[in-house]
């Protein structure tokens, strides 16, 4: 590979903004200064653009068994729609087969990726089968470059739900093994009888998915989570958080000097519980979990986004069309698949609500979205920031961009996207996988497989000192 020149750009990173070149060589950064001499290499205009790491999306679902069905995005669409929102590298959930082994969840999600991939990526294992053989399993992930395994609280009656029992031997485990414990934090019981109880009432239409799951049944699981890691002295993420009550727990946990690392999603700040209750069954649309909650709920998490208690902010990219999947549950609320599309909107919703109404600055936009998400999920200094050394992963960002989201402007696989008609200010204009072009004004243009399995090693590193 050749040598690029990016010039006259702003170069914005989670420590500071600064005006500066960067030169990139055979797939590295290999020096960011001031007016760095061209040496015959390609020179890259960013003039009026701002220069940062490749966005790091650690929250995906692409071509995932839910609810009887398949994610609408595989890994050819579900990463050209990353490519389009600055996203260089995913990291996928690889779910257990009931029947299987961990390992050979990994084999399988790097079967799916192969071929098909346009950014780099990495996998959490999802356990959904705790069994001794698996517990015994767990060390063994960082052989394939795992560093993370992921346990559901909720979702009782189905192979994900993990009881307390379990999910605190795992902590333990996953302690002495160097390994992150992730956790969907809710109350798995209370939620499955407030459905029995709500289907038996004839409550069928979607906004009854946010009302058996209400925020005290996540508050309280987060609680407990956090509780349960403390014993075991196991490092916890808590993945999207979508609510205050949820927030408070996390934010005592800091204050008594706890690993706790937490995140959010776009559709917690861009959207709200009034769109579960649109006209029809247009709500259906908006079902994830946890759930869409009262609007009043947004400004205590761009709080927490500013102040550091969620460090980071992923998508939950979890697609389904409206025909065909989400119209599953027309007559039953709990058999709509849980999920949106959110990989390619994630950070134009950040920037737009975020950074030019000035509840986050510039800085804080590049930590939660690349360098604390490498930090995290064991990619640092490899990915996430722009210093010697590092992968070329590089946005070109325009501030000045203006998309409105429809279905037609997406480039996932989506029949419908839950922000249409928004107005996005500020996007990338072209981004680099590992110094390679892979989008630019609209347009994907890396190759299918282009993308690279990243092997990970989680580091443990005071979350307060992410902040």
């Amino acid at each position: 590979m050749g040598r690029l020149l990016f010039t006259g750009g702003t170069v914005v990173t989670a420590e500071g903004s600064y005006r500066a070149d960067v030169l990139v060589e055979d797939e590295k950064v290999v020096a960011v200064g001031a007016d760095l001499p061209a040496d015959g290499a390609e020179e890259v205009d960013a003039r009026g653009r701002l220069v940062m790491p490749g966005f790091i999306d650690g929250h995906t679902h692409m071509d995932m068994p839910f609810g009887g069905t398949v994610t609408a995005d595989d890994w050819a669409s579900g990463t050209a729609a990353a490519l389009a929102g600055g996203t260089t590298t995913i990291v996928d959930f690889a779910l257990q087969d009931v029947e299987g082994t961990l390992g050979g969840a990994v084999e399988e999600w790097g079967r799916k990726a192969e071929g098909k991939a346009l950014v780099d990526y990495g996998f959490h294992v999802a356990i959904t089968n705790l069994t001794e053989e698996t517990k015994a399993e767990i060390p063994s992930l960082k052989d394939r470059g795992v560093s993370s395994v992921k346990i559901f609280m909720a979702y009782k009656g189905t192979p994900l739900y993990t009881a307390d029992e379990d999910l605190f031997e795992a902590m333990q485990i996953a302690r002495e093994a160097g390994i992150l414990v992730m956790v969907h934090a809710e109350n798995g019981d209370v939620i499955a009888r407030l459905q029995r109880q709500a289907l038996e009432r004839g409550d069928v239409a979607p906004r009854f998915h946010a009302l058996t799951r209400p925020e005290e049944v996540e508050a309280e699981a987060t609680n407990r989570a956090i509780q349960l890691a403390e014993v075991a002295g196991c490092p916890l993420l808590v993945v999207h958080v979508s609510c205050a009550a949820a927030l408070e727990e996390i934010h005592r946990a800091h204050e008594l000097g706890q690993t706790v690392y937490a995140e959010t999603c776009p559709q917690y700040l861009a959207l709200s519980y009034d769109d579960l209750c649109r006209e029809g069954f247009e709500g259906a649309k908006y079902v994830c979990s946890p759930p869409l909650r009262d609007a009043w709920n947004q400004e205590p998490l761009w709080r927490g986004l500013q102040i550091g208690d969620l460090q980071i902010f992923g998508s939950d990219h979890c697609s389904f069309n409206y025909r065909g999947q989400k119209e599953l549950g027309r007559d039953d609320f709990t058999k709509i698949p849980n999920g949106l599309p959110g990989v390619e909107e994630r950070a134009m919703v950040l920037w737009t609500l975020g950074v030019r109404e000035g509840k986050i600055d510039e800085n804080t936009f590049v930590a939660v979205l690349a360098t604390n998400q490498a930090r995290i999920h064991g990619m640092y200094p490899r990915k996430g920031t722009l210093a010697p050394g590092a992968d070329a992963d590089i946005v070109l960002w325009d501030p000045d961009l203006e998309i409105t989201a429809t279905v037609e402007n997406r480039h996932g696989n989506v029949d419908y996207t839950p922000y249409q008609g928004m107005v996005f200010r500020g996007g990338p204009a072209a981004v680099y996988v590992r110094g390679r072009l892979a989008y630019r004004d609209g347009e994907v243009l890396a190759e299918h497989g282009s993308g690279r399995y990243v092997e990970r090693a989680f580091v443990p590193p005071s979350a307060r000192v992410l902040a």
